[in-house]
Formats: C-alpha cells, structure tokens, sequence
C-alpha cells in the first residue's frame, strides 16, 4: 500500500484517491480526541495544517509532507521531513542505515516500524532480561506463601497439590508486555511484504507474556535500571507507536495509526540543534558562544515569558524566536510585541524572528520607545533557506550551512 500525499494546508476531499466517508468520519473522531489540532474539517473533506506525518485507517493512508511555500514546487519539499527527524533526533540512524531505508522507499511508518523491529531483534540476539514477578497458582511442591483460602477452594479434591503465592523469574514482566503490545500493532499496520516477514520472525522469536492494557500512565512509569538500560531505545519507540495508536476510533471496523508533528515545533528544534551542533564543533568561528532552549523567565503571576532559542557570548544576549511561516512585508504585531519583551526581560539588544525562506533580510530595526530603556533593542526579520540549492549534485536536500547563515545574521562581525 503506497500512501496518497498531500502538504502543509492542502485539502483532501472524500472521493478523491480513495479517500470515503467511513475514512472521513475516522480522520474526524481522532480529530475531536486531540482537540481538532491536527486539521480542519470541511462539509466533504478535510483541511490539513501545520501538522505533518502520516495517517493510516485500515488499508488508507495519507502522507502529510512539510512546505513552507505554497507556491514552491511539491518535488523540491517531497522526502524533507524525514530527514528533519533523523537530524532532531527523533529517528535515530545510522547514515548507512539511512541509505537503506531509502532504496527501500519506506513511508514514515514504516520507518518507525523497521527500527523498532531492528531493537526488539537486537535484544533477543543479546539475551531477554528476566525479572522477578509474584505469582498466585497451583503448584505441586510447597513454596512461598500457602494460601488456605484459595487452597480448600481450589485443591479439596487434589490433596497432591498447593495453591501458594511465590515469586517466579522469567521474562514475563511489564517491559516486555509493553513491548508486545507495541508489535502488535505493528503486525496490525504493516502493509510492506518486508517488514511483514520481518515482524512474523521477530514475533515467533519473542515469549509469550501476558497481554496488558497499557495507557500513558503505565508508560511513564516503567524505570530502567542497569540491567534493563538497553531497552530504552525500544521502549521509546514502543510508547510512540503505542500512544499513536486509536483502536477504539472506528471508520466501518478499521483501526487508525497516526504519526504527527507539529512543523512550528520541528523547525524550532531543527534550528536549535543546528545552531549547538555548530557552536559545539572544533574550530568553529562561534565557539565562544552559549545556546539555550525554551529558557523560561517569571512574567506576571504564574505567568512566564518563553523565547525558542537564548544565545550569549560574554554580556551579549542575542534572542532567536522561530516562526514556521512565511510573513508578509512586515511581522505580525503580535510577534513584534512579543520579540520586545524578550528583548527588555533578557536585556538583549538584538532580538530575531525567523522565518523559512530565500527572501532577503530586514535589517535590525530599532524599537522607538527609547526613554525608559538603558539599552537599545533591535529586532530583525530572518530569513533562512530550508532547502538545500544544490541538492540535485550532493544529493541531500537540506541546508547544511543553516547554522552559519542564522549566527551571521544575528551576531556582530
């Protein structure tokens, strides 16, 4: 099953690609359990926002893709998200592993399917934990603790045996529950012969354990320790699958899979660790500078003020607040509003809201309410290409210079 596609703010109409009402109704239910975020529903169809990703009922899927421009071609912004998630760390590969995954032209679930299947394999070759769990049942020798109740109910005839609570060591404990109930799913929606086969193995190969409901709560609450500090990579991929998972949303009988990101959230993230990256590399012209992300600062009451990104070098403090859209002529007032509190609460001079884009930058423009500010703030409308120019000859479609263009932009030469 090859997935229909569609970008940022685009509609789907029912009837188009395959696209019913049972799938409609679907898309609507889960829109209505998250708050309606994800899209906006329209008389005969649906509108998609800045939430990118991949939805799936039953056999259907859509393959929501990034695009900053809605007058950019759609092949220039197909396969960019992607690796935005490897490069924030939200897909965790290896650049070999990378290549594979796109000669097999997998979608992004079926991404996230073949890495968890690749940790789950990986821990069976390496030995299954086993822990201790407690045990109610009938046993044939005496151990643990003989419960008399349970004993005269359960053992009047069969004297030969003990109905006792004891302690078992084996590897039928909660993380491996959890574990199954994330294959499980993946069993449910993998539509790739590949990953099929590879699911099938992986499940033969792992015990049987008892089936569990699990909620975020339960996720949350499991603690590594030495001996299970190499599940982690796996149980984090099992509670992303597992909390993307609706399987009381029915659209005619079908069960519903969907991973979604908020693209305001991504490029934030993209940004920041691009800038860290370089200002942590060796011989970098910017080592000299601090980042730090989502810094929080008291405001009013409970209230608190919150910008993307804070960099400083010595008494110097550049605020950085990422915008994934394309502005007009001139920033929101909101925005601007917001760029100068930052600037008067953080006493930076220079405060930038950046915007995805090849259009040219405004300049630091100074704030004109200068009586009661010791320092002058500046604000700059930033423009920085996500897309790399070159990608036909390096054959990678991402902007690996971003870091250098944003710092250039902000800091003094």
């Amino acid at each position: 099953m090859k997935p229909i596609t569609r970008f940022e703010h685009e509609k789907l109409n029912i009837g188009q690609e395959g696209f019913t009402k049972q799938h409609w109704d679907a898309f609507v239910k889960y829109n209505e359990l998250h708050n309606n975020q994800f899209f906006d529903v329209l008389y005969n169809g649906i509108r998609f926002n800045q939430y990118v990703g991949i939805i799936q009922v039953g056999n259907f899927a859509v393959e929501i893709n990034p695009k900053a421009d809605k007058y950019d071609s759609t092949e220039k912004w197909q396969d960019v998200l992607l690796p935005m998630l490897k490069a924030c760390g939200r897909i965790k590969a290896k650049s070999a592993d990378a290549a594979n995954l796109k000669k097999q032209n997998l979608n992004l679930l079926e991404v996230y399917f073949e890495y968890y299947l690749r940790e789950i394999d990986l821990l069976i070759h390496s030995g299954l934990v086993k822990k201790y769990r407690k045990e109610t049942s009938n046993v044939k020798a005496l151990k643990g603790k003989l419960d008399f109740a349970g004993n005269i109910r359960h053992n009047l005839v069969h004297k030969e045996r003990f109905y006792t609570s004891h302690q078992v060591y084996d590897v039928n404990h909660k993380i491996h529950q959890i574990l199954n109930v994330a294959l499980e799913i993946v069993d449910k929606f993998s539509s790739n012969s590949r990953i099929n086969d590879v699911c099938k193995r992986v499940r033969m190969s792992f015990p049987e354990v008892a089936k569990i409901n699990v909620n975020e709560q339960i996720l949350n609450g499991i603690v590594l320790d030495r001996k299970t500090a190499p599940y982690e990579r796996a149980l984090e991929l099992a509670k992303f699958i597992i909390l993307n998972y609706s399987p009381d949303i029915k659209g005619g009988n079908q069960k519903m899979i969907a991973l979604l990101f908020d693209m305001n959230q991504l490029w934030e993230e993209y940004v920041y660790v691009k800038l860290r990256k370089e200002i942590h590399s060796e011989n970098s012209e910017f080592n000299g500078y601090t980042i730090q992300a989502q810094h929080s600062k008291g405001f009013w009451g409970n209230n608190s003020l919150q910008p993307d990104i804070v960099l400083k070098k010595g008494d110097e403090t550049y605020v950085i607040d990422t915008k994934w859209k394309i502005p007009g002529n001139s920033a929101s007032v909101e925005d601007l509003r917001q760029m100068y509190a930052y600037a008067r609460f953080w006493n930076a001079e220079k405060v930038m809201l950046l915007y995805p884009g090849d259009r040219e930058h405004s300049g630091f423009r100074a704030y004109k309410n200068r009586e009661h500010d010791a320092i002058l703030h500046e604000c700059m409308m930033g423009f920085v290409s996500v897309l790399n120019k070159e990608a036909a000859i390096t054959n990678n479609k991402l902007n690996q210079n971003i870091a250098i263009q944003v710092l250039n932009m902000i800091t003094p030469d």
